[in-house]
């Protein structure tokens, strides 16, 4: 399948606000802005990382909205060019420094709109994200809910047929889905979000002392007003990305830097080792069979700790709160 999976999409008109103008801080500000950055992940509890398609452009894949993004030339009526297929793409420095950010505990949960598997292939846990907005590397079963990670591209998106039986029969479990049979898990326009992904996401946002957006112009809804759950209760908000958003003027701090220099910096003063990317911790690389599946007893966990939350917040004057997680 070509990398602009955007060709399998249905046609949509409001694609949002296109090719808006990037910025850049100086080197200077960046540096400072980055121990700003640094200090906030330090003083905060429970840190949550909402990434958008900008964090996957240094790895060949072109963002959507930008000045050469895939819905900004095809308003031109030009196509983008691509430097890599997704079979091919690697986890940028940001996907890989995020994966150790959640090892190390300093950040909680990531949400995601990419499809572009680059996040499952870094390694990261399946109970450490929500893909919004699905994932081309992996399949779904309606009928069973179980999600199996492939080691190619998915060649349809939409959430069509793969004429094939679900995938839990290969796995000789007692677990086995009867007359099932697997989907793309790539949404359509027209599609609702993935429920347990989207429980979560809200969750994590509502609780989060810290939310911080990488490389989105949070223009699609729900997932753009995700980061914003936490303001009414005291939380703080951190925004980067090269182009402005809808929200700047709600965000603690404004990064205008390419996200793999401020990742670069912020887990140097974090004292946090980036790895590079291994094959070996790359589920699409095995020949034998990954599930993917949301595991619900971490659903059932946090919805136990959300209610909880609730519960303090409301005792507390104000409706502030101090992170329980």
């Amino acid at each position: 399948m070509s990398c602009n999976y955007a060709e399998g999409l249905s046609a949509y008109e409001n694609k949002g606000v296109l090719g808006v103008p990037e910025n850049f801080d100086d080197e200077e500000t960046v540096q400072k802005k980055c121990k700003w950055l640094a200090d906030l992940i330090k003083e905060s509890q429970h840190v949550v990382i909402h990434t958008g398609a900008g964090i996957s452009t240094s790895a060949g894949i072109p963002d959507f909205r930008g000045p050469k993004g895939v819905w900004t030339l095809e308003q031109k009526g030009e196509k983008p060019n691509f430097d890599t297929s997704f079979d091919e793409a690697k986890p940028t420095l940001t996907h890989m420094a995020l994966r150790a950010l959640v090892e190390r505990g300093f950040v909680k949960y990531i949400v995601s709109q990419n499809i572009d598997g680059l996040h499952l292939k870094s390694g990261l846990a399946r109970k450490h994200i929500a893909e919004l907005h699905g994932n081309i590397f992996v399949e779904v079963c309606p009928k069973c809910r179980r999600q199996f990670v492939r080691q190619t591209a998915v060649e349809t998106v939409g959430q069509k047929t793969l004429e094939r039986p679900c995938r839990s029969s290969e796995m000789g479990s007692s677990r086995s889905c009867r007359g099932g049979f697997m989907h793309d898990n790539v949404l359509d326009w027209e599609h609702d979000l993935p429920e347990r992904d989207l429980d979560m996401s809200f969750m994590h946002s509502n609780m989060a002392d810290l939310n911080i957006t990488l490389g989105t112009t949070l223009q699609i809804v729900p997932s753009g007003n995700l980061p914003l759950k936490n303001l009414k209760h005291g939380g703080k908000l951190v925004i980067c990305n090269l182009q402005p958003t809808k929200h700047d003027k709600k965000a603690e701090l404004i990064i205008s830097s390419y996200i793999d220099n401020i990742l670069s910096e912020v887990c140097k003063r974090l004292g946090v080792e980036i790895p590079e990317y291994s094959p070996q911790a790359d589920p699409t690389k095995h020949s034998n069979i990954s599930e993917w599946t949301l595991p619900q007893d971490n659903v059932k966990a946090l919805d136990k700790q959300f209610k909880e939350f609730q519960k303090v917040l409301k005792s507390r004057p104000g409706g502030k709160f101090k992170p329980l997680i």
